[in-house]
């Protein structure tokens, strides 16, 4: 069915000020969240749809998908997860370990229904990418009857383990997650404790080279011996990255690190849940395909846990919603016309 809908593929929205964006605040678990709100200009919109960002982003990852996805009708709220950006950030600490669980998938899933209730809905459309792939999912886990539809960019539904596994088996099982006991440490936390790092962190993480084709990261651990020989590539503006460096700096890089950290404790809580359940509503998975992180082979069997999937690739890596904006919203606009509002809803 070809889609009927036309969007403005490559219409962002600024970092700093945007009109028709609003910056909103509000409290879940007794933490105060921030979050973008687009509504649409032509009439009351036809669903609410609540994106989430994983590391190394924000809500402001989303900026090429807001106005596109408003265009259709859509209420689009992206939100800044605990530890990022305008969104408290809980200490975690030998005094407050417990301060961990409001890094969790769990209190993240909580935290999106009650948010869902304060607009005043019942029934979201969640899309994810990175840590945000994984949130959704276990949103849908945790409160089926909440969620509607999902889109996860890049990150494959990967179900609850049943039995825990120590970190060689967890790197045995998913090899290219072997940097994350690097980012879990203090190493990277302690690297990045200036503007002056955050500023060369971002210049590598958004395709930054060296003069020999030198790169900043592999599957195994930021490579800190090649930064300083990094050039900023034209993934990031200039003002891109001095946003991305102050919003980091508001809480220090080490909160968002706390997503790194919390494996037992996701585990623990997911015990609660069936290893084997399936995700029955429509599902729109976008694959990157020259994502090193997230590599297409670790999708393989998605449709034994998503019986109503559908895949469509981006020729990107990793951030594929900010390098391959048009061919990502081409699958988001085809899917949301066939699959979301085929019934005129």
């Amino acid at each position: 069915m070809a889609s009927t809908w036309t969007i403005t593929l490559l219409t962002f929205i600024d970092p700093w000020h945007d009109p028709d964006v609003s910056h909103e605040y509000t409290t879940l678990s007794g933490k105060r969240y921030h979050y973008l709100l687009g509504e649409p200009k032509q009439g009351p919109p036809k669903h609410t749809v609540i994106l989430v960002h994983g590391f190394q982003d924000l809500s402001f990852g989303w900026r090429y998908q807001l106005k596109p996805l408003m265009e259709l009708g859509l209420r689009v709220v992206a939100i800044d997860c605990m530890g990022y950006g305008r969104t408290d950030a809980p200490l975690v600490s030998p005094e407050s370990p417990e301060a961990i669980s409001f890094y969790t998938f769990k209190r993240t899933a909580d935290d999106i229904k009650e948010l869902a209730l304060q607009l005043g809905v019942s029934k979201v459309i969640l899309g994810g990418h990175d840590w945000g792939g994984m949130i959704v999912t276990r949103t849908y886990l945790y409160h089926p009857d909440l969620v509607s539809h999902i889109f996860t960019l890049g990150t494959p539904y990967l179900p609850p383990e049943k039995q825990w596994l120590d970190f060689d088996q967890y790197v045995a099982k998913y090899p290219t997650f072997r940097y994350q006991g690097q980012f879990a440490g203090k190493a990277l936390e302690e690297r990045l404790s200036s503007k002056e790092a955050l500023q060369q962190f971002w210049i590598a993480t958004y395709g930054g080279r060296g003069p020999n084709g030198e790169v900043a990261f592999s599957t195994e651990r930021a490579l800190f011996e090649n930064w300083p020989l990094l050039q900023r590539s034209d993934q990031l503006t200039e003002e891109e990255l001095v946003f991305y460096v102050e919003e980091y700096a508001r809480n220090g890089i080490g909160a968002a690190l706390n997503w790194y950290r919390t494996r037992r404790a996701n585990w623990e809580d997911e015990r609660s849940i069936e290893p084997d359940v399936k995700i029955q509503v429509p599902y729109l998975f976008v694959q990157a395909s020259q994502d090193r992180f997230l590599p297409p082979s670790m999708s393989v069997g998605m449709e034994a846990y998503v019986p109503n999937l559908r895949r469509r690739e981006s020729e990107s890596s990793h951030f594929c919603q900010i390098l391959d904006p048009d061919g990502v919203n081409g699958h988001l606009t085809d899917w949301f016309a066939e699959v979301v509002l085929a019934r005129g809803d």
